[in-house]
């Protein structure tokens, strides 16, 4: 009963945030300026053939029946299908989640890789120490993706030095182009993570060295290699797993500025082409998964 009463809050607020963002996701691509018509045939739209493509595709129905209908079709498992392609979109979703998927895992690496050491040697040097770290991690809370990624595609544009911009292969057919194609992207995204991992390990580690039984350790004699090892670590993961899981959603619904900027085609990229497009099928979709993860 316990676990009932614990859960039950939960999931009705999960629900709730994600029928709102439907809903908001459903009007706000209905009030943007110009629709799938004014995209397909451009300057040359008539009345008529604005008339004839919204009666094709439903959109001559009222906005609330609109919905329900997408919610009903939502709730069997129909996405819908892009009014550009004709194809069904959780196809299309299915064959691009394997690139945004490896995306955010070599980005959680990277984080994973320099916040866990640079958190852990700033929170067991105290705050008199370890102003660097603090400083790596202050700069990756504060640039975002775009200028990140920007200043890396100019750099690796003009010197390749051994990465790529674009041009991206299946890991499947071609390993080491696939990495070279990734790692940018890849530190792109990861940076805000190195920042995040850095200060909620700090945090974590210098709470932990305050504890009563750091301070038996150190009387019997314990060498700081195996505190750090055998008490530290151990009693400071669950704050710095909980972040890291976290932020592993995160990257997998918000890879979307990254995407389009390397040209990957992941699901960010295929949504924001839908969006440019006023696809809305696929905007929709994407940003209920979005919200979902």
């Amino acid at each position: 009963m316990r676990l009932i009463a614990y859960l039950l809050p939960r999931i009705a607020a999960a629900l709730i945030t994600i029928i709102s963002v439907s809903v908001l996701v459903f009007l706000a691509l209905r009030l943007i300026p110009g629709g799938y018509a004014d995209i397909l045939l451009g300057p040359f739209v008539t009345p008529e053939a604005r008339a004839t493509i919204a009666e094709r595709y439903g959109l001559d129905e009222p906005v609330v029946l609109q919905y329900f209908h997408w919610l009903l079709s939502l709730i069997q498992g129909d996405f819908g299908v892009s009014m550009v392609t004709r194809k069904p979109v959780i196809d299309e979703f299915l064959r691009r989640a394997p690139v945004t998927i490896e995306l955010a895992v070599l980005a959680l690496v990277v984080a994973l890789s320099f916040g866990l050491p640079l958190g852990i040697a700033s929170g067991t040097a105290g705050r008199s120490r370890g102003g660097v770290a603090r400083f790596i991690g202050a700069i990756g809370a504060s640039v975002p993706d775009v200028v990140l990624g920007s200043v890396l595609i100019f750099v690796f544009s003009v010197w390749s030095l051994w990465l790529r911009v674009g041009g991206y292969v299946p890991f499947s057919e071609d390993p080491v182009g696939n990495l070279r194609v990734m790692l940018l992207p890849g530190l792109t995204l990861s940076v805000f993570g190195v920042a995040l991992v850095l200060r909620t390990t700090r945090d974590a580690v210098m709470r932990v060295m305050t504890e009563g039984y750091i301070t038996a350790a150190v009387a019997r004699g314990e060498r700081p290699r195996d505190i750090i090892r055998l008490h530290v670590l151990r009693n400071a993961a669950i704050p710095v797993v909980t972040v890291v899981t976290t932020y592993f959603g995160f990257l997998l619904s918000g890879a979307v500025v990254v995407e389009v900027l390397f040209s990957i085609p992941g699901i960010g990229l295929y949504t924001f082409n839908g969006l440019l497009n006023r696809d809305y099928a696929i905007v929709q979709a994407g940003v209920l998964l979005a919200a979902v993860v």
